[in-house]
């Protein structure tokens, strides 16, 4: 909210200078985005009076004017079109210095003298408004200081306030705060109650009681649109950010701004019947005054006749019922709307305004009758005419009720971490208008003014009183607490360990959204319904990730469009399957994923240009594992749709799945525009993270003995079966088993592949004899061939 200093002192003026105000009121809890002067830098502007305006005998567009200031005449010429005898403009005298630097001298324009300049808005840096000479009122002083007569010595302030304090959007408002801050008075404006000269009404019936419990409203014959708006008017509204329109639209509008309170003005001559505050109609069009049309809605409130929507209430009003030039008598309305049935409803239009800035945020349900009087008086006095009676309709249960708050001694004194004097917290309640119901050592029981509906709870006057009392009054402590630090579980890996690992491995983490688009979910798991957000941030974060790949793919792609080639990112995190309508039962789990793609070392001249594979992935993911020395991971083939059906597989631990790694399917990585193959892994974070408790075992002084194995299998036999054979038959000595030649080709059956296999035995008490080393081989040879057909290559 902008708002004039000036303004704001004629109704508290604190000792304080123009800085220290903005710093109270920013220290408050108000804070203040900008300070702007109200004008440029100008100086030896006067109050001026063109006498006469003739042709210049060598320019179509320029005139000569004679200026008077007041004591001597000045020969002036003059381009603005607005330009003409008897009009009071602003006179820059010779000598006279504009924007700081741009000094006014004697000039020549086309052979004609001219002795000073006549000053548009924008010139002296007021508005921007350039077409034309500035136009001051017909009684305006000449001669006068220009910054003097306008009060342009003066700061224009934008607060930046919470939703929770509307009440300070308002001149009275802001008033209130700055004499609680500063202990001095504050003089509101005095509001009479208008003499009612005519007896005209017209009908009020509320039907939404609920949304709008409070509606005044008054008639006021032959006002005179056309009267000019005060120039103490008019610049105290443009301060405040206002254009203005004509005499009743700007006086709505002050009110708005002086108050707090926003009222409408109609043409009673466009009315019918009574006015009806009601619900709209679905599909019922209303043309509001910015020329929109709109199609209403059954929940939103409206100001109506017997015949037609008028306004969308507390947002803006109706093109058709305005006043506009022809209007003689208006209807004029105030009211109080309930928060809640206006919040949200201007911005679903998509509109904003000042008044629906209010309402939604909230108006002193009381303040409505106030404002009535203060408007009608405005009226008669800048516009004329006759006001009727008000009419109100009021609807007392739905009326907010004053909230009764007790603040005890003890809370206060630890929020604030010292104790005040009972007086000074007393003093500072009662400044802020709360009435003292009682006061004792121990407790403060108070009931919250009307314009401080925010007061609903014990830390709100917690609040209140280190606002006034200041923050930086109070001391600073350091806070003590028993620490007791929770032990490192040895049975599970720390997460950091995970992170290091992958670091380690040329990984970087990413962190995306859990929000993905609906079409990326379907093109990798079209089997699953991804689980919609009923209010998502854009079309493309329309559901709940079912798995953490996607959003790494779609990393991976904004990498590769900035060439990036050699990608290597993991991510930890959860993915959600479930129902949407049982989502009690919604499968939440936490993953840890990764992607691979390029080549496998960085670029440099020592090694080839390899690209990453399959194997590579699955090395990776078996260090993870090692992390925890737990169970070991092993793989089955996978059927998986978004991956390589030859190059992905399924994670599995105990037996159970926990995750899958593979090459994203050729077809999918078509769709999705990538340039390589790209290699993905995502596995259960838990089972990963789990850990084996250490056991001690002796390191054993004997030597070990190791027998190789050339075996002919099935090609469809997976080496992790033959590992388990050998592992259930070699013996207790048994230490390891590796994989060290896979052979298919000439020699060999098709159907065949020929597996070499080194087996290690190491016994812990004494050196292994021959014998029992043959033993344990004719054991695992036998098992082998008969569990899977395996026969030693001769």
């Amino acid at each position: 909210m902008k708002f004039s200093e000036n303004w704001l002192r004629e109704w508290v003026n604190p000792a304080v200078t123009t800085d220290e105000l903005v710093a109270q009121v920013t220290l408050a809890g108000l804070e203040v985005d900008d300070v702007e002067t109200a004008a440029g830098v100008f100086t030896g502007v006067v109050v001026g009076e063109i006498l006469t305006a003739e042709p210049h005998p060598n320019a179509d567009k320029l005139q000569v004017c004679t200026v008077s200031d007041g004591t001597e005449q000045f020969q002036v010429v003059c381009g603005a079109p607005n330009a003409r005898p008897g009009i009071k403009i602003p006179f820059a005298k010779i000598g006279a210095v504009l924007g700081g630097d741009f000094k006014i001298k004697k000039a020549k324009l086309r052979q004609v003298e001219s002795f000073g300049m006549l000053c548009s808005a924008s010139e002296l840096e007021i508005s921007d408004e350039n077409d034309g000479i500035l136009e001051l009122a017909a009684d305006a002083p000449v001669g006068a200081d220009i910054r003097e007569y306008l009060n342009l010595n003066d700061s224009i302030i934008d607060v930046d306030l919470t939703p929770n304090r509307a009440d300070c959007l308002s001149i009275a408002g802001l008033a209130r705060e700055v004499g609680v801050i500063n202990k001095v008075d504050v003089t509101p404006v005095a509001i009479e109650t208008q003499a009612v000269s005519i007896d005209d009404s017209f009908p009020i019936r509320v039907d939404a009681t609920e949304g709008c419990p409070r509606y005044l409203g008054r008639v006021i014959r032959g006002v005179n649109v056309k009267a000019e708006s005060p120039l103490w008017m008019v610049e105290k509204l443009r301060r405040s950010g206002i254009r203005s329109i004509d005499p009743i639209v700007d006086i709505t509008n002050y009110v708005m701004i002086e108050l707090g309170q926003p009222m409408h003005a109609f043409d009673l001559s466009n009315l019918t019947g009574s006015i009806v505050v009601r619900l709209a109609e679905d599909g019922e069009k209303i043309l509001l005054l910015d020329g929109q049309e709109v199609a209403l809605r059954s929940d939103t409130m409206v100001i109506a006749d017997e015949q037609k929507a008028l306004a969308i209430a507390g947002v803006m009003g109706g093109e058709h019922s305005g006043v506009n030039d022809q209007t003689q008598t208006i209807f004029l309305e105030s009211a109080f709307f309930a928060p809640l049935a206006l919040a949200g409803k201007a911005r679903s239009y998509g509109l904003h305004t000042d008044s629906s800035h209010r309402f939604e945020r909230g108006v002193d349900a009381t303040l409505a009758a106030k404002a009535m009087e203060r408007a009608t008086q405005l009226i008669l006095e800048i516009a004329g005419g006759e006001a009727g009676p008000v009419n109100e309709a009021v609807t007392e249960a739905n009326l907010p009720k004053a909230n009764q708050v007790t603040l005890r001694r003890q809370k206060l004194d630890q929020y604030l971490a010292t104790s005040l004097d009972k007086d000074l917290v007393t003093d500072i309640l009662s400044r802020l208008g709360l009435e003292m119901v009682e006061v004792t050592d121990e407790k403060w029981v108070t009931v919250a003014p009307s314009h401080r509906f925010d007061i609903e709870i014990e830390a709100d006057l917690i609040e209140e009183v280190a606002r006034i009392f200041g923050y930086d009054n109070l001391p600073s402590s350091m806070p003590t607490a028993a620490v007791n630090f929770t032990p490192a579980s040895e049975s599970k890996t720390p997460i950091q360990s995970l992170r290091a690992t992958l670091v380690s491995q040329g990984y970087q983490e990413a962190v995306t959204y859990s929000f993905i688009d609906p079409v990326l979910s379907k093109q990798f798991f079209p089997a699953i319904d991804p689980v919609p957000l009923e209010n998502p941030i854009s079309g493309d974060m329309g559901v709940m990730r079912p798995s953490l790949l996607p959003g790494l793919v779609k990393v991976y792609l904004h990498n590769q469009n900035r060439q990036q080639s050699r990608v290597r990112i993991f991510e930890t995190g959860s993915r959600f399957v479930g129902d949407v309508n049982n989502l009690d039962e919604l499968d939440q789990k936490h993953q840890v994923a990764g992607l691979i793609a390029g080549s496998r070392y960085p670029e440099g001249w020592y090694h080839n240009n390899e690209k990453v594979d399959f194997y590579d992935l699955k090395a990776h993911v078996e260090a993870l594992f090692d992390l925890n020395q737990g169970a070991k991971p092993e793989f089955e083939r996978a059927d998986e749709t978004y991956l390589h059906p030859g190059r992905s597989a399924y994670v599995l631990v105990n037996g159970e799945r926990v995750g899958v790694i593979g090459e994203l399917h050729p077809q999918l990585a078509k769709q999705l525009g990538t340039n390589q193959a790209v290699y993905v892994f995502e596995v259960d974070l838990n089972t990963v993270l789990g850990a084996k408790l250490p056991e001690y075992q002796r390191v054993s002084k004997f030597p070990e003995v190791r027998r190789d194995l050339a075996l002919l299998v099935d090609r469809t036999t997976p080496v992790n079966e033959l590992e388990k054979v050998i592992a259930e038959n070699a013996g207790e000595a048994f230490q390891k088993v590796a994989v060290f030649d896979v052979y298919q080709g000439q020699g060999i059956d098709e159907s065949k592949k020929s597996v070499a296999l080194g087996l290690t035995w190491q016994h812990p008490s004494h050196t292994l004899s021959d014998e029992e080393v043959n033993s344990a081989v004719e054991a695992v040879t036998g098992a082998l061939a008969e569990k899977l057909g395996a026969v030693i290559r001769g």
